[in-house]
């Protein structure tokens, strides 16, 4: 199933939609269970890397993911770590676009483990 959230594009919210909530929201969250679902607002995952190399190649990659989505996270990072948080800024909450978001950035860090193996 989250092979079909990889494969979505985020599409332009204008605030006219509301956030996801009960079955629809749990139905996204199983397809992206590793990140974290606070208060049914956020989607939140950290990172682990083995430096700030890495780390710093992994958020530009997710910045570059972001641009391309024009769905933008918030990033915080430093030495070998990094924390990700998506939301849907225009409706205080989380759409779609976050969960299609969260697939992406999960198969880009597959990616950067594929590389370092």
């Amino acid at each position: 199933m989250a092979s079909l959230l990889n494969e979505k594009s985020c599409k332009s919210c204008e605030g006219s939609v509301l956030p996801l909530r009960g079955k629809e929201l749990e139905e996204l969250h199983k397809q992206v269970r590793n990140w974290e679902l606070i208060d049914q607002t956020r989607l939140v995952r950290d990172f682990k890397f083995a430096d700030y190399a890495r780390t710093l190649a992994f958020v530009n990659d997710v910045a570059n993911l972001a641009q391309q989505e024009n769905h933008h996270p918030e990033i915080c990072f430093g030495y070998g770590h990094a924390r990700v948080e998506l939301w849907t800024h225009k409706i205080k909450g989380l759409s779609e676009n976050d969960f299609i978001l969260a697939a992406k950035i999960d198969r880009l860090l597959q990616e950067h483990q594929d590389l370092e193996a």
